[in-house]
């Protein structure tokens, strides 16, 4: 029997009924919601404009909530950076015992100011194979520490200025500008409240990220370099040291700690972390690997004693 062709059979009484009587119950529903709406707006016209009023404000919410990580990165990519480092951990009169390089973000807060993570600013801050050869008297220091800013072909020097006592929070100085204006991030006057959305905006994977969005050419010729520096230069000249944004909710907030699932990397660490505002409301700390579901932040309220304490130095 060819099925293409079969006559359908006709449906049971006993599924029909109740489609039908579902049916009625719709349409009887529906007239009866359109009675009432039509009674409510003759009887109450104040409240109606104030429900009218209310709706339009949710409406107005969503579309700024939804357009919120494109206004962030458009407004404010040239003024969060890329940072680049080399510490070194050795003993007086030897050659050093480790040398690391490491990668993260920052981002300006102020005229000559950037706001990162401690662990950035001063790498070897947590580090669990530089805490036992300094426990045994070996000295940490800074070899380098620099930033590539969007837009800008060379890199500028920085210099820690404020770091935070107990937390993993810091502010930087640039020792020479880039040679255009850059624009302070706004950060938030009141704390945040959980389920908020969330933008997590930085460097994820540092210079393995940026190379991995650059055209398939400079990819090739890159790829296989392991000098950070010189390949983080070459994006620079090249126009390519550009932050991405991840998105999520904030799941809580204890103290100064934000916690939310944005997902981010290593490399993203000191990045800003936006409300659907577009203000600052916390700086990417640390990620629990395996876990994409927590990722954490310090808040921005404890960044701002950091702030006036570097402004403060440079008189």
């Amino acid at each position: 029997m060819n099925l293409d062709h079969a006559i359908p059979e006709e449906e049971p009484v006993c599924s029909a009924w109740p489609r039908l009587v579902q049916a009625a119950l719709v349409v009887f529903l529906a007239i009866s919601i359109l009675i009432f709406a039509f009674s409510f707006i003759v009887s109450n016209p104040v409240a109606l404009r104030e429900e009218v009023r209310r709706l339009t404000s949710q409406v107005e919410e969503l579309k700024q909530e939804q357009a919120m990580p494109s206004f962030v990165l458009n407004r404010y990519r040239n003024s969060i950076c890329y940072i680049f480092g080399i510490y070194q951990v050795g003993f007086p009169n030897q050659k050093p015992v480790q040398r690391t390089r490491i990668s993260g973000t920052g981002f300006v807060v102020a005229n000559g100011l950037i706001a990162t993570n401690r662990h950035v600013a001063e790498p070897w801050y947590g580090d669990a194979d530089a805490d036992p050869l300094i426990a045994k008297g070996a000295t940490a220091t800074l070899e380098k520490l620099v930033a590539y800013f969007p837009g800008s072909p060379a890199p500028v020097s920085l210099t820690p200025a404020a770091l935070s006592a107990d937390g993993d929070l810091a502010v930087v100085r640039m020792n020479e500008l880039p040679p255009f204006p850059l624009q302070p991030l706004p950060l938030a006057t009141n704390n945040p409240d959980a389920g908020e959305l969330v933008a997590v905006v930085g460097y994820p994977m540092g210079v393995l990220g940026m190379m991995a969005k650059a055209p398939t050419p400079v990819y090739a010729r890159l790829a296989f370099r392991h000098d950070d520096q010189g390949t983080a230069s070459e994006l620079a000249a090249l126009s390519l040291i550009r932050p991405s944004a991840t998105c999520g909710h904030l799941g809580d907030v204890v103290g100064d700690k934000l916690i939310y699932d944005a997902p981010t990397a290593h490399g993203a660490s000191g990045g800003p972390v936006f409300n659907s505002r577009g203000e600052v409301i916390g700086v990417n700390a640390a990620y629990i690997d395996g876990f994409s579901g927590v990722t954490l932040g310090v808040s921005a309220q404890a960044l701002k004693p950091l702030i006036e304490q570097a402004q403060k130095k440079r008189f």
